[in-house]
This record gives C-alpha cells, sequence and structure tokens, in this order.
C-alpha cells in the first residue's frame, strides 16, 4: 500500500481532541516537536531511514555482530492462534515469523526477493512454470528432516479454503490457484494456468509448516482448530528462527534460539543472533512508551504514535534509544462500509447506506488537512485510495482526487436520504489513540454536513469478529489495513471479489456489481502481462474505477516513526510492520545487555 508526508499547522484542540493523550500540555508540545523534525526531513527519500537525535552507539557491525542475550519487544493485542494458516492478525503473523520459515521471503527493507527455504529458482520460457531447488539437510526444530513433501502439505492446506484457511485468497496467481508437485525429496514444480508477472513473490505469502506433525489434521479437516493458544510449546515445531519456549497469557511469550536453524550470516556464523526473545503483552499505549523509556522493553512492533515522538526525541539526545523516521508509510488507515446485499434488510437506512453516493459525499466532507494535524500532528499527506505516493511504482497520481467541498457533500446527502436523519454507526478499535481522534473528526466534520456519526471503541477481537466474522455485522469501521507486498498482484485477496479481504463484501460468489466484475477482469489481466508498461495501465485503470465508487475512504498516510533502545543493534528498518522485527534472525543486542528478571 501507500505513503505519507505533510506540514503541520494550528488547530483547535477543543475540537477534535477527547482522551487520547496522558495530558493535553504534552500534546501540544509532541505537536511542536513533530512539526519542527518533519519541517528538518520532509525531503528525505522513503529508501532510507533517517535518525532522529543523538547518534547512539552503533555496536558491532555485520562483521563481528554481538551475539547472545535477550531482546525484549511488545504487542497490544495477543495472537488468536500459533496457526497462522487460520488468522491473520499481526500478533499471530509475528508469531508465525518467528517459528517458521518460508520458500522465499521478501527483504522489507528493499523489496527484493531472497532465497530462503528455496536457495534457487528457474522459470520456464513461457512463464508457467517455476523449478525450485531446496537447500539440502535442513530440519525442523523437531529435528525431522525438512523435504518437498511439507512444501506440497503446507500449499495444500493454505489453498484449503473449505478447511479454514484464510490464505487461499493470497495465492490466486495465474488464473487461479498454482498446481505444485514434487519430482525429487529437494525439487519443488510450481505450475500455473496462465503467466504471472510476480512470479516466486507469491511464495512469501505461505510459512512451510511440519506434514509429519499436521497432516492428519488436513485429512480430517480439522487443521483449523489445531495449534490453538492452548497448544503446549514442545507439540509446535518449526523452520523459524526460534520456538516457543513459555505462555503466559495476557502477559508474555519466551521464545529461545532454535539450535536446528538453516541459516547463516556472510561470516557463516550461525543465526538467529539472539539466545532469547521475549515478547510482552501491553495493550495500552502509554504503558508501552513508558516502559520502552524505563528499558523494560527494547522495541515496539510498530509505529510510534504522534504524541510520543516529544518524550522519544528526548531520549533519542540522550543516547538511550534510536529514533528513526523510515518516511512516508505504505499504508493508511482505513473507512469502509457494509456492503454485502441484504445486510440491511428490513432497516429503514437501506435505501442510502450502501449508495455511491454516501461514500462519495464523506470524502468530499472530510478536511484532510484538519485530519492530518489532528491525527498526525502534521505529519500525513491527503490520500484518496489504497495506493499512496510511497509505493512509486503502482501509485497512479492521475485517479481522481475529490476536492474538499462541504456544501457539495451535504446536497449529495440530502438528494439520496430523501428527508431521512442520516445516521450509522463507527467501530473502531479501543486503545488505538490515532485511529480514536481520527473518528472523532470524521464524526464533527460529517456533522458540518447533517450526518450524525456513532463512534464505537471495540476491543480487537471483537471488533474483527463484528466486521470480518461468518456473519459481519456493522454499519461501518475504521481501521488498519496492510497490503501484505508492494505488488498489488500479490494482494488478490484485497481488490477481487471473491477475496478474503474485499473488507466491504468478501469471498463473493460472482462479482456482487459490474465495476466490480470489470475490476476483477483487469486485475487478472496486469498480473498475467509481462510488460511493466502494460501493468502500470491496467493497474491505473484499476485505481480510477475504484476512486470512483470509494468502496473504501482512505483520508491521510502517516509518515511513520519508530523507536528501539539504543542497546538494539544490526536492524534493517522496513516500512511495513513490524518495521524492525521482519528479520528477527538478524536482530542483535550490545554484550552489555543481560537477561533480565521476567516482569
Amino acid at each position: 500500500m501507500a505513503p505519507v508526508s505533510g506540514r503541520p499547522a494550528f488547530w483547535l484542540a477543543s475540537q477534535h481532541l477527547t482522551r487520547h493523550t496522558r495530558n493535553l500540555a504534552a500534546f501540544f508540545l509532541a505537536v511542536l516537536a513533530l512539526g519542527a523534525a518533519w519541517a528538518g526531513v520532509r525531503r528525505a527519500s522513503n529508501a532510507a531511514a533517517t535518525r532522529v537525535g543523538a547518534p547512539s552507539d552503533p555496536g558491532v557491525r555485520p562483521t563481528g555482530v554481538p551475539r547472545g542475550g535477550e531482546l525484549v519487544v511488545s504487542i497490544r493485542t495477543e495472537p488468536v492462534t500459533f496457526n497462522r494458516f487460520v488468522k491473520g492478525d499481526s500478533s499471530t503473523d509475528l508469531v508465525s515469523n518467528l517459528l517458521n520459515a518460508k520458500l522465499v521471503r521478501i527483504n522489507r527493507a528493499t523489496q527484493e526477493v531472497e532465497p530462503w527455504l528455496a536457495e534457487r529458482w528457474t522459470r520456464s520460457d513461457d512463464g508457467l512454470r517455476y523449478t525450485l531447488k531446496l537447500r539440502e539437510g535442513v530440519v525442523f526444530s523437531d529435528g525431522h528432516p525438512f523435504t518437498a513433501d511439507d512444501v506440497l502439505f503446507s500449499f495444500a492446506a493454505a489453498a484449503d479454503e473449505a478447511g479454514g484457511s484464510v490464505l487461499a485468497g493470497a495465492l490466486h496467481a495465474g488464473g487461479g490457484t498454482p498446481e505444485f508437485t514434487a519430482p525429487d525429496p529437494l525439487t519443488v514444480v510450481m505450475t500455473l494456468s496462465e503467466p504471472f508477472a510476480p512470479g516466486v513473490r507469491i511464495l512469501d505469502n505461505v510459512p512451510i509448516l511440519p506434514r509429519h506433525r499436521l497432516q492428519p489434521a488436513l485429512a480430517s479437516a480439522t487443521l483449523a482448530s489445531v495449534w490453538g493458544l492452548d497448544t503446549p510449546p514442545g507439540d509446535l515445531a518449526g523452520l523459524g528462527p526460534f520456538v516457543l519456549a513459555e505462555y503466559l497469557p495476557g502477559q508474555r511469550l519466551i521464545f529461545t534460539r532454535n539450535p536446528s536453524y538453516f541459516v547463516r550470516d556472510a561470516d557463516g556464523a550461525a543465526l538467529p543472533y539472539l539466545d532469547r526473545l521475549v515478547v510482552r503483552v501491553i495493550p495500552d499505549q502509554d504503558a508501552e512508551l513508558l516502559a520502552l523509556e524505563a528499558g523494560d522493553i527494547d522495541m515496539t512492533t510498530s509505529e510510534v504514535r504522534p504524541e510520543d515522538y516529544a518524550p522519544l526525541k528526548r531520549a533519542a539526545d540522550a543516547g538511550k534509544i534510536t529514533l528513526l523516521d523510515l518516511g512516508v508509510g505504505y499504508d493508511a488507515d482505513a473507512m469502509w462500509f457494509n456492503l454485502r446485499p441484504g445486510a440491511f434488510d428490513g432497516d429503514p437506512r437501506a435505501s442510502w447506506i450502501q449508495r455511491d453516493e454516501l461514500r462519495q459525499a464523506i470524502t468530499m466532507a472530510i478536511d484532510r488537512k484538519v485530519f492530518a494535524d489532528t491525527v498526525y500532528l502534521g505529519a500525513g499527506v491527503p490520500v484518496y485510495g489504497p495506493i499512496t505516493p510511497a509505493n512509486r511504482l503502482w501509485y497512479a497520481a492521475e485517479a481522481p482526487q475529490p476536492r474538499y467541498d462541504p456544501a457539495a457533500a451535504k446536497a449529495l446527502i440530502e438528494s439520496i436520504a430523501g428527508g431521512q436523519p442520516v445516521r450509522f454507526s463507527l467501530l473502531v478499535p479501543k486503545g488505538r489513540t490515532a485511529i480514536e481522534r481520527a473518528g472523532a473528526v470524521i464524526r464533527d466534520e460529517l456533522k458540518k454536513i447533517g450526518v450524525t456519526v456513532d463512534v464505537v471503541a471495540l476491543d480487537g477481537a471483537a471488533l474483527v469478529q463484528r466486521v470480518a466474522g461468518p456473519s459481519p455485522r456493522f454499519d461501518a469501521a475504521y481501521f488498519s489495513l496492510y497490503a501484505s507486498d508492494t505488488d498489488p498482484a500479490i494482494n488478490p485477496d484485497f481488490w477481487l471479489s471473491s477475496g478474503t479481504a474485499h473488507v466491504w463484501n468478501m469471498m463473493q460468489t460472482t462479482p456482487a456489481t459490474s465495476w466490480e466484475r470489470q475490476i476483477d477482469e483487469l486485475f487478472a489481466k496486469q498480473a498475467a502481462s509481462s510488460d511493466e508498461g502494460e501493468r502500470h495501465r491496467l493497474f491505473a485503470d484499476i485505481q480510477k474505477i475504484f476512486a470512483a465508487h470509494q468502496p473504501v475512504l482512505y483520508f491521510v498516510a502517516p509518515r511513520v516513526f519508530v523507536a528501539s533502545s539504543s542497546r538494539v543493534a544490526h536492524v534493517e528498518p522496513g516500512l511495513t510492520r513490524p518495521q524492525l522485527l521482519w528479520a528477527p534472525d538478524r536482530v542483535a543486542v550490545s554484550p552489555a545487555r543481560a537477561a533480565r528478571p521476567e516482569r
């Protein structure tokens, strides 16, 4: 997805600010500090991180990276399961990246494909067949050999949508799901029905799981129920850099080095560098900030809140914290309505709540400058679709960008309401302060055009169940949507009407609208084309259709700041979450870092 930038400006705190910070004075200080910093770095490239504040001791560089020690990181919500095939929340995904490995890995700092379990591959001249050679001598954490059978099993499980897989949509390539065969134990062949331009990038979507442990569950259609949070750590087996040693619900997960991990660094030393990685569950963002300032955690797994910039800048100036400006982000938070047919049968609002005109009025009614200044303290840029300027290859500047025009928005609302009051609820995640502020801005801006918005904050699990459960029950939602790759062809689950992340009306048997059918057809063409120019033209057309119907509304994409303890070394920041921990096997801590008593 896409980026962000912006400039600070004065705004009326009393109009939008509710109880989102520890105190109002701190919020104003953050406005001033972040504004000054953004003014100084607004020209920085997204390709490299900019250090903010005094440089900390960089520690030992790649030749002679410090080994051992403990890294403590924080998450805000517990994982839903240890089984990434059935849930895609960020905490479950993080745990999967610690425990498992994939055939290839996309380097989140460079966006290049790296060999992983597959050490090399070739493509046939017609682009329909990829032959991958697997690394020899790799074993799971329980000592069982890894072979092509595990790859075939994992992709069969990932494609099993009826069995509960949430990865099936992300495997759509070349007109359907690829076929995987294994001519020998160390060779896998991926065959497509049509050419697929991104090629092996799609393999980054699927972790490889142990066939010897999970085949009975797949055969009995019970894979969705295995590896839940009640699974003893010893029953889990993976190919990743760590193994789960202990899980204390509501408190922490403790991971230790996987001695069987197959990756080595450039000097031939075994990875990971760390002995132990502790993931603490800290739901409250204020508590998370205090823990980072106090040295109780070494990093968070998401970006810094705008209001936290000022205290972290002081800590960076003192050499305690490394504060990085990663530039404009790929992803912007999003608002969408429940567009599932029949969702509002019997509801007097059915005549207008799913109309294109409602969403068009909303996008014209939101002052994006007010939004950026209030929600992100000026460190954000206006956006109008899911692809924003940071994704330079795929951003279509020619896609329509509706003007701010509250008078026209009000007239459009009146034209569809038929004299009825226009009112709906907007679900937001509880405790996400920037999103809560965004909900307040949306509420107050829409009030000016006669629309009443009831902002309802729910905890993460309840929100996901209401919005993405088997029977979605919501009017509208404002939440974070993250693309798994910058190449849109790797995210068919969002764009295709049949997709599991087509959030406004998921998993359609046939396209519900003519414009969704048109996007489906264009998407298939651009994903299959070997002509990069044609791919960009076709995807620009998709963005124009999307902008015309606004199934998902975007307002501002934030600039991304991340922070870690100055003891952390050898980090390669990426723009997508977890920005500092996407390559956990390469992260290190200084030798002075001893394992601390657990809290």
